[in-house]
């Protein structure tokens, strides 16, 4: 478990506190954070999470529902205290795989109200039209999914992927440690300038631990580093997108990061269009907030989702 480190700043106090548990998955333990108890007649809420974050990063919008809920919030395999088994490079197939086997362990027999935030948006979204008898509602939190590739990028991807796995196994990907948790909790309001700091103290706690060196290490594989081998196939996604069973709420901010990681690349038009797709969808715009929107609003986000799923 995360060492809670003694901050300079006033510390989050959560309101609802989780319990982790281990549970065995494909030859890993996965932690699992889990809020509330199960609850007659009440689908399990499902959150996952993006890249380079942990589970805990939903505590903010757990805290904020106006009644406790049953939450399940997995660590990603390589994230958290999720270990990474010996893996050098991580598949989109392997959290597809990972999450259907969480969802055996949690809900065998019913359906969940599943929501994911950035990579884990572009993870239930694909998983909802692969299961799509598993979901009751779905909710993407910017989870964009990635621009359209062309088979001539091909071999350059898989170059690049090759090029990136030596550098990994030399050393090169190797994460920044940090010399206190204080210096944790700055870079991640450097990296989001509105996350509150007696916020990022407390996240800062789960997001890295201290190493044997004494350096507070981010719990995230630099693996993950690692471009993916793959070209994305656009019309494939479609097709599975287009399977989705479930009603679908797409969050978005309005200050969104995806015109600086996709430039003309990929547009925001783009992916409305995509959305087009899924039979039944909602888009809502979330003001003063950009996309770690459930770090920014976690009050208004936790009405969104209670709204949404009731």
């Amino acid at each position: 478990m995360p060492i809670i480190a003694r901050m300079t700043t006033q510390m989050y106090q959560a309101t609802r506190i989780s319990r982790s548990e281990f549970v065995p998955i494909r030859n890993l333990q996965y932690h699992v954070r889990v809020w509330g108890e199960p609850q007659p007649g009440q689908p399990p809420l499902v959150m996952v999470h993006g890249w380079m974050d942990v589970a805990a990063s939903y505590q903010f919008v757990v805290d904020a529902f106006a009644e406790g809920r049953y939450v399940i919030a997995p660590d990603w395999r390589g994230f958290g205290l999720t270990g990474a088994g010996g893996a050098d490079n991580f598949w989109l197939p392997d959290y597809l795989a990972d999450l259907d086997a969480l969802l055996d362990h949690y809900a065998p027999e019913q359906p969940v109200n599943l929501v994911g935030h950035s990579m884990g948006g572009n993870i239930v979204m694909m998983y909802a039209g692969i299961r799509p008898a598993r979901i009751h509602r779905l909710i993407n939190l910017e989870g964009f999914g990635l621009p359209a590739t062309k088979p001539s990028q091909a071999a350059s991807r898989y170059a690049k992927w090759m090029d990136e796995i030596k550098a990994l196994h030399r050393g090169e990907k190797a994460l920044r440690g940090y010399e206190t948790v204080d210096g944790v909790a700055r870079r991640l309001m450097k990296t989001n300038p509105r996350l509150a700091a007696d916020k990022a103290a407390w996240l800062a706690n789960h997001w890295a631990q201290p190493n044997a060196q004494g350096l507070w290490e981010i719990l995230g594989d630099p693996a993950h580093k690692i471009v993916n081998a793959n070209l994305y196939q656009l019309p494939e996604v479609l097709d599975i997108h287009g399977r989705i069973a479930a009603p679908l709420l797409a969050v978005e901010a309005v200050e969104s990061s995806m015109k600086q990681w996709y430039q003309d690349r990929y547009t925001l038009d783009e992916y409305h269009e995509r959305l087009k797709v899924v039979p039944s969808v909602k888009v809502a715009r979330m003001a003063d907030a950009g996309h770690m929107l459930h770090h920014d609003q976690p009050e208004v986000l936790a009405r969104m989702i209670e709204d949404f799923i009731s």
